[in-house]
This record gives structure tokens, C-alpha cells and sequence, in this order.
């Protein structure tokens, strides 16, 4: 179970990239959690993954030297959701289908693979944690950046074009 889980149902073995696949795969997933549940619900598959990703990350690398493999993507399924929380929660708000706002759905995940990849200031602190609260921590605060940006990107919208 705790292979299924880290692995995000296997997609963390797909090749090139599995990150960049974790991430993706979190799309339809968080957009299935939302549709069945609405925001609130995408917001506590936040924190299922991330209680989850922990216990998981955790089993998967004991007792091994590599804290972070690469097949482990549940940190980034996590992170993503995080991302994607603007979208849900705006939609809710207004009352559209969440996927008429694509370009925020774009901008979730091209930013949130930007500060997962590139590591600046406190992701880079947390990834460099070790263990399994760092593994979830650094995507986490990725995915809050990220966020941060989808909602900015947003504002900029409606004022500058609306």
C-alpha cells in the first residue's frame, strides 16, 4: 500500500521526468476530487496526501540512503493540488465550471514545476531537510508559491483585461 501510495498508483515509475508525470497526474485527479466534492474537498485531498505522503515516504525509505527517490511522487501530487486550490476555490466562488479557467490551470502547473524544480529560498530549505517531512515540505511550499502566482496571474486578468 505504501508503494501505490508514494508511487501515486505507479505513474512515479514512468520515465523521463516521473516528477513532471506525478504532477500531471495530479491534474485529472484534483479535477475528479473537485467535481465529486467541490473545494473543500480538493483542499482535504491536501491533507490526506500530505498525512499520507509522509507515512508512505517514510516506509519506502527506510533503512535506505536515498531520502528522496525518484519514483516517490506523491510529495508532488501534494504540491500540485496546493497549485490548484485559486482555481477551485474561485470557481466555487463564481459559480463556472473549473475547467473554463484552462489558462489557470496551465499557470498552476508550469509554476508549480518552476519552484519544484528550481528550489529557490525556503523549497530549496526544506528539500535539503532529508527525511520524509522534507521529501512533502519542499512541494508543499512549491505548491503555496505557486498558488501565490495563480492568484496574481488572476488578478492581472480581471484587472487588466476585464
Amino acid at each position: 500500500m505504501s508503494h501505490l501510495i508514494a508511487t501515486f498508483f505507479y505513474v512515479g515509475h514512468m520515465r523521463p521526468a516521473p516528477g513532471t508525470w506525478g504532477s500531471f497526474a495530479a491534474l485529472p485527479a484534483g479535477w475528479l476530487i473537485y467535481t465529486l466534492t467541490g473545494p473543500w474537498g480538493l483542499f482535504a485531498g491536501v491533507v490526506l496526501s500530505y498525512v499520507l505522503g509522509v507515512w508512505a515516504t517514510a516506509v519506502e525509505t527506510k533503512g535506505k540512503d536515498n531520502h528522496d527517490p525518484s519514483e516517490i511522487v506523491i510529495d508532488e501530487v501534494c504540491g500540485q493540488w496546493i497549485a490548484l486550490l485559486p482555481l477551485a476555490f474561485g470557481a466555487a466562488r463564481q459559480d463556472v465550471d473549473i475547467l473554463a479557467l484552462w489558462p489557470g490551470w496551465i499557470a498552476a502547473f508550469a509554476l508549480f514545476r518552476l519552484f519544484d524544480i528550481t528550489k529557490w529560498g525556503p523549497v530549496g530549505w526544506a528539500d535539503r531537510m532529508h527525511g520524509p517531512q522534507g521529501v512533502m515540505l519542499d512541494d508543499v511550499i512549491a505548491g503555496f508559491f505557486a498558488a501565490i502566482g495563480v492568484g496574481a496571474l488572476a488578478a492581472l486578468y480581471h484587472i487588466v483585461l476585464i
